[in-house]
């Protein structure tokens, strides 16, 4: 893999290119992959970029070292005390992260490899795929440090991915959810060896790159929105427009011709 030019700015971050593929590596080893103010800062730089740039289809985030992430480092938590002005501004530091993962087209698989604590945990949660190790270890840390468990989306995510009795037990305690749990509950989708997790993460995504672009960027957008909608009736509007801009790209076209010919689509974009 080559690195990506983005790599050159930053420095709690390490990008790596492989064809339309980038792997994104949380590049604090040493403090376990830690939230700092400057990680949270690249990484609202990272995934606000990717908004325009369609070279890159699919994002694969990790941590490097021992551990995914162990939550926000807590040498930089004095900002959020300093009073209402600055604890907020501090904080939206954080939050801002999980809407720019979100509002990216790309798809994201986190890759959890040991523990994914508090920000940590709400990295993953704000990923479309999420694949496990046995020794990945999950919890809603903030809970344990004198704030609530509603912190960076958790309150969002987690009770639709494991239901509301679930995420109480977890955001109201702070206890660790392991990796056979977490399978079971769907919070993730597979639990591999550690040797086989990178490759599982690629195999993924190589199949994601198979689909349409823009039907893959719709198809997050879909699932996003979905997720809130208040009425199936706003669910088939936005499934419709999504078909239709597609279909207009020519691209429902290339998938019937190559599912007839048994042949690779080629998908173009003007």
């Amino acid at each position: 893999m080559a690195p990506a030019y983005e790599d050159l700015a930053y420095d709690t971050l390490q990008i790596e290119r492989e064809g339309a593929i980038e792997w994104l590596t949380l590049n604090r080893p040493e403090r376990l992959n830690a939230l700092s103010r400057q990680m949270c800062d690249e990484l609202q730089a990272y995934f606000g970029h990717l908004y325009t740039d369609h070279h890159v289809r699919v994002v694969i985030l990790r941590g490097a070292g021992r551990g995914f992430c162990a939550g926000f480092d807590l040498k930089d938590a004095g900002d959020f005390s300093a009073g209402p002005t600055d604890g907020m501004r501090a904080q939206r530091r954080v939050s801002e992260v999980i809407l720019r993962m979100r509002r990216c087209p790309q798809p994201i698989i986190a890759l959890l490899n040991g523990p994914a604590s508090g920000g940590g945990f709400a990295l993953a949660l704000a990923s479309d795929v999420r694949y496990a190790t046995p020794k990945t270890r999950m919890n809603v840390a903030m809970a344990k440090v004198g704030l609530t468990g509603c912190d960076m989306g958790i309150s969002y995510f987690l009770p639709k991915t494991v239901g509301v009795s679930v995420a109480a037990e977890l955001m109201m305690s702070g206890r660790f959810i392991d990796a056979e749990r977490s399978r079971s509950l769907g919070l993730v989708s597979d639990v591999v060896a550690p040797e086989n997790l990178a490759a599982t993460g690629r195999q993924l995504a190589q199949e994601m790159l198979s689909l349409s672009p823009l039907g893959l960027r719709m198809t997050k957008e879909g699932l996003n929105a979905a997720l809130s909608a208040g009425s199936l009736e706003q669910v088939i509007a936005l499934e419709d427009r999504g078909q239709i801009l597609c279909a207009s790209a020519g691209h429902f076209d290339e998938g019937i011709a190559a599912f007839i010919e048994k042949r690779d689509p080629v998908y173009t974009e003007e």
